[in-house]
This record gives structure tokens, sequence and C-alpha cells, in this order.
């Protein structure tokens, strides 16, 4: 039998051969469909058809070919400028069944210049060319003037591998309401959970709390665009910092993350927010943050082996600012602290705004401009 020393060389060797194994992965882009207006999010229907959300209103079915069929009816007006617009969407778990789907928007408010995200559900006509049965399941308390930090991610959420009935929906602070991120009568940068119906769950952590929104979930968020669960049903988010300190987090019931009171970002153009600190006692410290900014948004786990065993388990983030697409390896599959990053897509030059894993166990992502491509990402 191999003494202790042994067997430390050698699974030091298997770690160091397993490191080059994930960074000399690869992948090759494959445009799908291209002239999309600044797609913001993707779902994916039966017999390899999608469904894209265009920032500036409209909701497109892609061909498995790439043929854009004509705009979806039905969707509800939108404040389309700056980063509203429509925003992000989601299949309902059962949708092979019902043809439900959920979407999230920045909506005007019917008189005046604000705006605030809200949450429709509606079902896919059997046609696919219109929304039947929209309904508004939520609104962003208060409305605010200004075209900016929306937030918008939904994830369904899974208790013991199974959809529980509810929704995680990330909002933004708007902006020039930071402070409103740190009280609790208020929706302004937080997470909410609510029923796939609108009304809150008894078990939300500030259920029965006086001065305290029930749908309030965790609190302390700047502008989170990109959320998604782990196999174990956690919820991972990211949101955008100010300059430098955005951040990744896992939202845990009733936590506070800081926001403006702690963060690892400063004011644009420079100097400190607040206090300038980046810890206080009760409020959560990011997993992993990035400094400078790199813009994060969408998110996703990879848990195909598509790719090599070694990327199953990686994280992957979109980067705005830098045009890149960020692998994120953890000290365990899906789980851990954050052990290294490799920047793919590189040579696209693009604003990556969405990326998801499709049925096929593959990787796609949005690329956010006038003229947008939905692109799938090949091995190689």
């Amino acid at each position: 039998m191999p003494s202790a020393l042994v067997r430390q060389a050698l699974a030091a060797i298997v770690l160091i051969i397993s490191g080059w194994s994930a960074q000399a992965q690869s992948v090759r882009p494959e445009v799908v469909a291209t002239h999309l207006e600044h797609p913001w999010a993707v779902a994916f229907l039966p017999e390899g058809r999608f469904l894209v959300t265009e920032r500036p209103g409209r909701l497109r079915v892609v061909e498995a070919n790439g043929r854009l069929a004509s705009p979806v009816a039905g969707v509800p007006p939108v404040a389309a400028g700056g980063q509203g617009g429509l925003l992000d969407l989601v299949l309902d778990s059962g949708f092979a069944r019902n043809r439900t789907l959920y979407f999230c928007y920045s909506e005007p408010a019917a008189t005046g210049n604000t705006s605030g995200t809200a949450l429709a559900r509606a079902e896919l006509s059997p046609d696919r060319a219109r929304l039947e049965n929209v309904r508004v399941i939520f609104r962003q308390q208060p409305k605010a003037a200004g075209s900016l930090q929306f937030g918008c991610r939904i994830v369904e959420r899974l208790k013991d591998g199974k959809p529980d009935g509810t929704l995680f929906l990330t909002l933004g602070e708007r902006y020039t309401h930071m402070q409103d991120a740190q009280t609790l009568d208020n929706d302004l940068g937080k997470i909410l959970r609510i029923a796939k119906d609108g009304t809150v769950p008894q078990d939300n952590p500030f259920v029965g709390r006086p001065g305290a929104l029930p749908e309030i979930w965790s609190y302390g968020h700047r502008n989170p665009q990109g959320a998604t669960l782990a196999p174990d049903g956690t919820l991972w988010e990211h949101e955008h910092g100010p300059q430098g300190g955005d951040e990744i987090n896992l939202p845990l019931p009733g936590r506070n993350y800081g926001w403006p009171v702690i963060t690892y970002g400063e004011n644009y153009g420079g100097g400190k927010i607040g206090e300038g600190i980046t810890a206080k006692e009760g409020m959560e410290q990011p997993l992993h943050y990035w400094t400078p900014s790199i813009a994060p948004s969408g998110m996703a786990f990879l848990s195909s082996e598509r790719y090599g065993r070694t990327w199953r388990g990686n994280l992957f983030v979109g980067s705005l600012k830098f045009h890149y697409l960020d692998r994120i390896e953890l000290s365990e599959p899906f789980k851990g602290r954050v052990v290294h990053e490799e920047k793919l897509l590189t040579e696209l030059d693009e604003r990556i705004r969405d990326v998801r894993q499709g049925p096929d166990g593959l990787l796609y992502v949005l690329t956010d401009n006038p003229a947008g491509r939905l692109i799938r990402l090949l091995p190689q």
C-alpha cells in the first residue's frame, strides 16, 4: 500500500491534471439567430424552438432553423428606454401541460413619468402567435422616476428537488433610491418570493412583522441581473455594484446583504459610498466580488457533461462591460468558494446579456446590441 506521502503526491498530480483539463476545454460559437433588438432573456420551447424577449417590448419565437417569427401578440405596454423594457422570461415547470410562462418588465405608471418592475403570468397560444390570459401578479412599490436598475430575474423555486409553487424575483433599487434597499416597507433593492398566483407564502421571513412587506425574501441588494438555482435548491444571485463591487450572493431568508451601507465598490468617478466600509455586523458578505466591475448579467449552472466532466457544476455569468462569458470554477460542483475564472467568447467582442443551459445540455447566450444574436456554444 502506498505511503501517506505517496498518496498526497498522487492526489496533487490528479488535481494539477484536472486543472489543466478544465482550462484546456474550449467552445465554438454557432449563431442560431440574429437581428434580435437588444434581446434580454431566452427560454426553450418544444421541438427545438426558442422564446426570446427583446427589450423594446417584443416577444419572439425563434424557429429551430433560426427564423424569427412575427412578434407574439398580447405583451403589455412596457416603459422601454435606458435599462427598462421587456426583460426576463421563464417557462413554468409544467409548461408542456399548461403552456404557462412568467415574464417581468418595466411597467409604466397610469399617470406621470414613473415606472416599476412588474411580474406577469400568461399562456402561450398553441400556435405560438399570442399570449392569453395575461395577468400581472406583482407590481413593485413604489414606482420611481428614471430608467435604471430594475433587476428583474425570475427563478422558479425547488424544494426537495420539486417545484414548490413559488417564484423568486430580483428587484433593483432604481439608482436614486439606494437607501430604500435597507428598509422593509418597500420593494426596492429586494429579492421577493411569491406564489405563482401572486399571493404571499406564509413561511416567508417577514410575514406578520409590522412595517415589513411580507413578499420580501432578502434585502440590501443593488441591481440583481442574474439568478439561478443549484440542484440542491440553493438560490444564487449576482448584482451590479457601482464602480466595482459586483457581487455573487446566496440569498437566505431574512438576511441583509448590505447595500448601500457596505460595498466593495465606490461612487462613479471615485469617492467612497457612505462610510466607505466593506463589513458590518448583521450584514452578509458576498461569496465573491469583482473589482473592477464586470457588469454581470445572466447566470446559469452547467449540469451536463457536454463540455467534459470538469465543467459540470461550473457557474457561467455574462459580462456586459468587458464582453465575455465568465466560466467560474467552484471548490465543489455547484457549491463552495470561487477558485478560478476563465474568460470565454472574447473573440465575439459583444455584451453577453443572458446565458442558459438548453435541453440538449449545451450553453446558449444572448448578445445585447441592436442586432443581437442567439448563440449556441459547441464543445471543441
